[in-house]
């Protein structure tokens, strides 16, 4: 697509200001910064797979209850949103490649000082405290912020690969993860996950970009408009987005659904699904790998969310997605078993299709009805995703200790997730502009 320039691009800029828009190579740049969004994503993922696999290997080597392992996991989930809005924040005044750098280094010291660790409140603050900031900060407000800036069109599918770079991230770290573990002790695959966060640094820092007028071009489908003055007062900023979004409704049923979602996903089943298969008699191999399997369709059914997005009422999406979530978890309990049969494969390929499927439409409600605030407000709601998945992580862990089964967490999750599927009928569609009121004076 030919670029427009901007009418003042004509004319001699004077020093200091953006570059003038020029004509894309065949391949537009904005590809390439996806790419390195998606490979950045990608290496940062491998601590997300890590805690289902430490909780038997903490357990035996600490003596430390589930339900204390949980309570670090769950810090490191509720922070992981929290800091989400203050990262998109954080991202528009100094840069997407100053941030992710940075967080990427915090996950790396995180991780790899729990190898020393020897009392519990130790690893809350090594798993939770630093990787929970450092992830929170490459969360999905960052495959938000770069869709926002790089993407005119393809915006759904483009937010569909960037969320999929999760899955593949456990699909290509959990089996080597779960490996390590079980051959190795834990210890080796906190190093690994370590090494793969610092690994990515290099790409982010040479080869990331802020703005397409940074490089001279429009937005891939989009005209040029020069790049924005850095925003001061960031942590001002996304608490007065805050504000200002939760006098509205659609940022209250977006953030319900969205804090069941991670409920039934980060929180029950990332975290849960091991130990439990475990308790029913399948090695920890057999159980991660189904795990990966799960990686595997959650990349098919994420892109193809995005695409359906670009074509379909976001808010009928969403719904169908949590209604077929809650049923599949309802059956789980009934299919884990000593060995991998055919329904649970069944229910590994589902799952793994619907895992993250609720992204890009919570992305696209989010930017229909906040508009330039989409981002941050997304990061908010991200925040209540992780919130949900963090209670949830703590309370799995706990009802495994005081009843010896997780099915009651099952069940309870399947009846919220038809709960999030009548919210998000509920949700009206936006009129013309963005629905968050004026700021006061």
């Amino acid at each position: 697509m030919t670029q427009t320039a901007s009418p003042s691009a004509a004319a001699p800029a004077p020093p200091g200001t953006p570059q003038a828009p020029r004509r894309p190579g065949r391949v537009h740049r904005a590809w390439s910064v996806a790419a390195v969004a998606f490979v950045t994503i990608v290496g940062a993922a491998g601590f997300a797979s890590l805690p289902g696999l430490l909780i038997e290997p903490l357990h035996a080597e600490f003596d430390w209850s589930r339900g204390t392992i949980a309570l670090a996991v769950s810090v490191n989930l509720a922070l992981y949103g929290l800091t989400a809005p203050f990262a998109a924040a954080l991202m528009d005044r100094f840069g997407i490649r100053r941030v992710v750098a940075l967080a990427l280094l915090v996950i790396a010291g995180g991780s790899v000082a729990t190898v020393w660790m020897t009392a519990s409140w130790q690893l809350v603050l090594y798993w939770g405290v630093l990787v929970g900031l450092g992830s929170g900060s490459m969360a999905l407000a960052f495959a938000a912020t770069v869709t926002g800036r790089w993407f005119t069109a393809r915006r759904g599918l483009v937010t569909g690969i960037l969320t999929a770079a999760g899955a593949s991230g456990q699909l290509v770290f959990l089996p080597l993860l779960a490996w390590l573990v079980e051959r190795h002790g834990w210890r080796p695959a906190a190093v690994t996950v370590s090494l793969a966060a610092l690994a990515v640094v290099p790409f982010v820092w040479l080869l990331l970009r802020d703005h397409p007028a940074d490089v001279g071009l429009a937005p891939y489908g989009g005209t040029y408009t020069a790049k924005p003055a850095p925003v001061p007062g960031a942590a001002r900023r996304a608490l007065t987005v805050l504000f200002r979004a939760a006098g509205t409704g659609p940022f209250w049923l977006l953030a319900g659904t969205f804090a069941i979602c991670g409920a039934s996903t980060n929180g029950l089943v990332r975290t849960h699904f091991v130990p439990a298969a475990h308790d029913h008699g399948m090695p920890v191999t057999a159980a991660a790998g189904l795990l990966a399997v799960i990686g595997v369709f959650d990349v098919v059914g994420t892109v193809a969310s995005g695409w359906f997005t670009d074509r379909f009422e976001a808010r009928r999406l969403l719904a169908v997605y949590y209604a077929l979530r809650g049923v599949s978890l309802l059956l789980l309990p009934m299919l884990l078993a000593p060995s991998v049969r055919p329904p649970l494969l069944f229910f590994i390929v589902f799952y793994g299709l619907d895992w993250v499927a609720t992204v890009p439409p919570t992305i696209a409600l989010c930017r229909e009805h906040y508009g330039d605030d989409g981002a941050i407000v997304f990061g908010w709601v991200l925040a209540s995703h992780q919130v949900g998945a963090a209670v949830v992580a703590f309370l799995g862990g706990v009802v495994r200790d005081l009843t010896g089964s997780y099915d009651v967490v099952w069940y309870a999750s399947g009846a919220l997730c038809a709960m999030a599927a009548t919210m998000a009928m509920v949700i009206r569609r936006s009129g013309a502009g963005p629905a968050l009121p004026a700021a006061a004076g």
